[in-house]
């Protein structure tokens, strides 16, 4: 077992750990500590802990000192840097013409270096900007291409649940998310049904999926001939929440085929389909998948 504490660069952001080095950090509180990009201040949200190393990626970088109020104001002034720098990159890029979409500038804490985020449709030629920036501010300058969950994660918005952006707010990492789950779940294979602010499926339909796939094994199929309490029918629907399914059914040969709804523990397939069958994803909804 290894001593970690757990330290959040960005609200939302993935959590990394670090070797304490004999400090005592409590949750929520700040601290400044050596990353691969230099010294960054992060927020604490896991104390002092102990976790097995094959939870973690040697070397761990080590956690420096606990952030002061001297810290606070340094990154206060990062941020009024960032604003302006946001500034002066939009109208480098109007000047140069460079077809790229600027979402967000970031400041190390050691002011060491500044990063650009940046979408594009395709790649694009920076070099002369990158001149430029570094001209005028006098530092190490990158430029990152992201996708656009990652700036939907970074801007932040309402979901059509009218709630803020699960990516902005709690979630970690972007999980992948595909077609199959929106027909597991029965939903509509409309793109602006499924699809989020960022035009891909939304991240939600993630959560319920391992319930879903759960629920299904004990489902029968649409068609399926099933003995039930009142005689042999066909299923013509199914509910898996309620794990309910709608069947037509015959008490006698010669009487006609009343509707019945049973709970799957009270029927016995008596001849089913081999396979559960998905239909193939039509090649424009392939677009909206991760």
């Amino acid at each position: 077992m290894i001593e970690v504490v757990g330290i959040r660069f960005k609200k939302a952001g993935k959590m990394y750990y670090f070797d304490p080095d004999g400090l005592r950090l409590e949750r929520d509180q700040y601290a400044i500590v050596e990353t691969a990009r230099g010294v960054e201040y992060g927020l604490v949200i896991k104390g002092n802990t102990m976790v097995g190393e094959e939870t973690i990626v040697p070397p761990l970088k080590k956690v420096l000192r606990a952030a002061t109020a001297e810290d606070a104001r340094t990154m206060e002034a990062n941020a009024k840097k960032e604003e302006e720098a946001f500034r002066i990159c939009l109208q480098k890029i109007a000047r140069l013409g460079l077809d790229m979409k600027l979402v967000d500038v970031e400041i190390t804490f050691d002011k060491n270096k500044l990063i650009f985020y940046f979408t594009s449709d395709g790649r694009v030629d920076f070099r002369e900007l990158v001149k430029e920036l570094a001209a005028v501010f006098r530092m190490r300058i990158e430029l990152r291409q992201i996708g656009v969950r990652d700036e939907a994660k970074m801007l932040n918005g309402i979901g059509i649940c009218g709630r803020a952006l699960c990516c902005a707010t709690f979630l970690g990492d972007f999980q992948p998310v595909s077609i199959k789950m929106a027909k597991e779940q029965n939903l509509s294979l409309n793109p602006t049904k499924i699809s989020g602010i960022c035009g891909r499926l939304m991240c939600c339909l993630k959560y319920e999926e391992d319930v879903y796939e759960e629920l299904n094994r004990k489902m029968p199929f649409v068609g399926d001939i099933i003995s039930t309490p009142d005689g042999t029918g066909e299923i013509l629907a199914t509910n898996v929440l309620m794990q309910q399914v709608k069947a037509a059914v015959r008490k006698t040969e010669n009487e006609p085929p009343t509707i019945a709804f049973y709970h799957v523990d009270e029927i016995k397939v008596i001849k089913s389909k081999k396979k559960r069958k998905h239909e193939p994803v039509p090649e424009e909804l392939k677009a909206y998948e991760d």
